[in-house]
């Protein structure tokens, strides 16, 4: 911007010294014809009505450059330029007399040039201000929308870390208070130590997958009985359903389809348990294979409508009901996407969420 305003500047700077010199040029030559034509004509010429002006100071000089009249006094001028610049002025010398009426050289200084100039650089400085507070402005609100991704992403991360230590937490905790009694541990207490240490095992596989894409595993598809898997799952749901006094009621019909084990498996698993963390107590849980479809449907909390776009978004959350850090649904988009399986919910807000995978 500074470039462009010394540009900008050195330009019309030498535009203003061509105009006014063109109209000092044009003022003297008038001057000089008239002197011309008043000396061959043989009539006297008042030189006084040429220094009535304020724009010019005007002074003429005879053949030794002495100053026969005018207004132009105490100035050190060097005849042999056309042009004089003085640091506040400058002066132009014409010749064009020739002698007549004994003058030969005529001086003119100009007293409006570096006034202009002066007022160009006030005009020149504001311009530039008022531009690089403009663009000042705009960019300082282009760098706040274009960071706020980032600002967002860092509140994603520093949930994502919060919740994930809330996860973990929470069965290490069971864990330690069930195994405080090495010697006499109960039935209840190692059932409780084992839930918790699956729950432990499934955020590793989310993690895993979500962040490392489970490089480590090489996809295996084959052509699975789903209702086989299915029923495997369910029984490590029990448990987790009984904590809750939560019912699970399944229809299965054979289904066969070509999917690697584990993805299906966490596919499946990362639905059936946000059916029972966001379930009631008391509550129901449908689960039905048929028409090469699966639909697990749940008497939940529900999702609002409006909420219900962006469940599929990693870290994103539509609730605050229970614990998560938002990966799990991001997981199964990304299964559904890698097999071609169509996922649908529908929900209503306080009456229960009904997801449907089409195979």
């Amino acid at each position: 911007m500074i470039l462009i305003a010394f540009l900008y500047y050195q330009n019309e700077k030498k535009l203003y010294f061509d105009l006014a010199q063109t109209k000092m040029r044009n003022v003297v030559s008038n001057i000089s014809s008239q002197i011309i034509f008043a000396h061959m004509s043989g009539n006297s010429l008042d030189m006084n009505q040429f220094l009535k002006t304020d724009i010019y100071q005007i002074s003429f000089y005879d053949k030794n450059k002495n100053l026969l009249y005018g207004n132009l006094k105490d100035e050190n001028i060097d005849f042999s330029k056309n042009i004089i610049m003085h640091e506040k002025n400058f002066i132009l010398i014409d010749k064009s007399t020739y002698g007549h009426l004994n003058i030969y050289y005529i001086a003119i200084k100009e007293n409006v040039f570096f006034n202009r100039l002066s007022a160009l650089q006030k005009e020149i400085v504001i311009l530039f201000l008022f531009i690089y507070i403009f663009i000042s402005i705009i960019g300082f609100f282009l760098a706040r929308l274009f960071l706020k991704p980032i600002k967002d992403e860092r509140t994603r991360l520093n949930n994502f870390i919060k919740d994930t230590t809330h996860e973990l937490n929470t069965p290490i905790s069971a864990i330690l208070m069930s195994a405080e009694d090495e010697e006499n541990l109960s039935s209840k207490q190692v059932k409780r130590i084992k839930l918790a240490a699956q729950r432990i095992s499934e955020v590793y596989k989310d993690l895993t997958f979500i962040f490392l894409e489970d490089k480590q595993n090489i996809s295996n598809p084959k052509e699975y009985n789903l209702k086989d898997l299915i029923e495997s799952q369910l029984k490590y749901f029990e448990a987790l359903a009984l904590k809750k006094k939560i019912t699970m009621n399944s229809s299965l019909e054979n289904t066969f389809y070509t999917i690697d084990e584990n993805d299906f498996i966490r596919l499946f698993n990362n639905i059936l348990s946000n059916a029972i963390k966001y379930n009631k107590q008391k509550g129901n849980i449908d689960i039905i294979l048929k028409n090469n479809s699966l639909i697990i449907k749940d008497t939940g909390i529900g999702i609002e409508k409006s909420k219900i776009k962006d469940i599929f978004n990693r870290y994103y959350r539509a609730t605050e009901f229970s614990g998560g850090f938002g990966i799990g649904l991001n997981i199964v988009h990304n299964i559904c996407e890698k097999y071609s399986i169509k996922p649908t919910i529908e929900s209503k807000l306080n009456e229960g969420t009904r997801f449907t995978l089409t195979f």
